[in-house]
């Protein structure tokens, strides 16, 4: 089974909905990730009724801000049962909160205890000049993985340009994971992250992501199955095949405790 689990849609609109359809329809399932707007509320509503219609292949995580946004289990599970929402993704830095900050830490217990994942999507390979760059850190969810075991969290982008910091805290927690998503037009540092992943000995906790509309599902995967084949010639160290296929055909849903019902 093949899980995307990071693709945005531009806007709810016709034309944008339908090239995120197109792209979905290259692999099994994908998990759909709203920006951080401001009108969270009507975000989340949108993206509701967009994933509703393609179940069969889409799971929802909604937007919030939680040193903002009012939130108690009740809303949670509102989000979880009426919404059909499965979990949630988080911008610290471009929102400007620490990861641990006092009001985020009482969302991450009551997310816990209504068993909802968390991306972390703190890092990217394009943030803007207003994001708190230092709040993008992934030693900074050690906090929170520590205080919250049962809580499935995800560092989105591979952490990037903490790579080595993703790859120790993946290591360290058994409830944290890191989404490899892939830039075709950037194979050596697919490559990098992938030999680091490797040595480390981590690549179990590695989910495949596009990142779409930045990248295609089946371009990633050329990408991921082919650089190999580039250092045919060289002495430089490779990743086994299947270690790279286990990456593409992980059931991350599964993992995040994101029964298959929910999308069946």
């Amino acid at each position: 089974m093949i899980v995307d689990c990071h693709t945005h849609v531009r806007s709810f609109d016709e034309v944008d909905t339908s090239e995120h359809l197109a792209a979905a329809e290259t692999v099994d399932a994908c998990i759909v990730l709203p920006s951080p707007e401001a009108s969270r509320e009507t975000v989340n509503r949108r993206l509701s009724e967009y994933v509703d219609q393609h179940r069969d292949r889409m799971v929802g995580f909604g937007v919030l801000d939680p040193t903002q946004d009012r939130i108690d289990e009740k809303s949670l599970r509102s989000h979880r049962e009426k919404l059909n929402l499965r979990g949630f993704v988080l911008y610290c830095s471009s929102c400007g909160f620490h990861p641990a900050h006092s009001r985020a830490m009482r969302f991450y217990g009551l997310a816990q205890e209504v068993a909802l994942p968390i991306f972390f999507h703190n890092s990217s390979h394009t943030l803007g000049a207003e994001a708190v760059l230092e709040y993008a850190q992934p030693y900074l969810l050690d906090e929170v993985a520590r205080t919250f075991p049962g809580l499935k969290m995800v560092i989105g982008n591979m952490g990037v340009p903490f790579v080595e910091q993703t790859l120790l805290m993946v290591s360290k927690h058994e409830n944290v994971y890191a989404n490899l998503t892939v830039r075709p037009g950037k194979v050596w540092q697919t490559y990098n992250i992938v030999v680091a992943a490797y040595e480390r000995g981590v690549m179990d906790k590695l989910l495949f992501g596009s990142g779409f509309p930045l990248g295609n599902a089946g371009e990633c995967i050329e990408t991921l199955l082919g650089f190999n084949m580039l250092l045919a010639d060289t002495k430089l160290p490779t990743v086994p095949r299947g270690s790279i296929r286990n990456v593409i055909e992980r059931d991350s849903l599964e993992l995040l405790g994101v029964a298959h019902a929910a999308i069946g």
